[in-house]
């Protein structure tokens, strides 16, 4: 079994700073692709950020240039830093993890969700 544990979020002006984390553990292997999602109210959960186990790292157009997402590969935990946060950021931000547990074996883990509102 593997668990992921979220961290990091809270209420932050509009222009601040707040940096998530996301810590799987359990029987691991290895991670394979790591990603941040995020989730409002009546709305479809979307896409924030994706890294690859190979390095390469992806983005949505709404955070490009001021999110940064990052892995610790000792750790087993994925990094999401948030910059010149907006309003529209506010969102339920979601850990999601495709997670090696034995060879050639994977399975996707998400992590329950953590609140980040950006309000003045």
């Amino acid at each position: 079994q593997v668990q992921l544990v979220e961290s990091g979020g809270g209420l932050v002006q509009p222009g601040g700073s707040l940096r998530l984390s996301c810590a799987a553990s359990g029987s691991i292997v290895g991670i394979n692709d790591m990603s941040w999602y995020r989730q409002v109210p009546g709305k479809q959960r979307e896409l924030v950020a994706t890294s690859t186990s190979v390095g390469s790292t992806n983005y949505a157009d709404p955070v490009k240039g001021r999110f940064t997402i990052s892995r610790d590969s000792a750790k087993n935990t994925v990094y999401l830093q948030m910059n010149n946060l907006k309003p529209e950021d506010t969102a339920v931000y979601f850990c999601k993890a495709d997670v090696g547990i034995t060879f050639g074996r994977s399975r996707i883990y998400w992590g329950q969700g953590t609140q980040v509102t950006v309000s003045s």
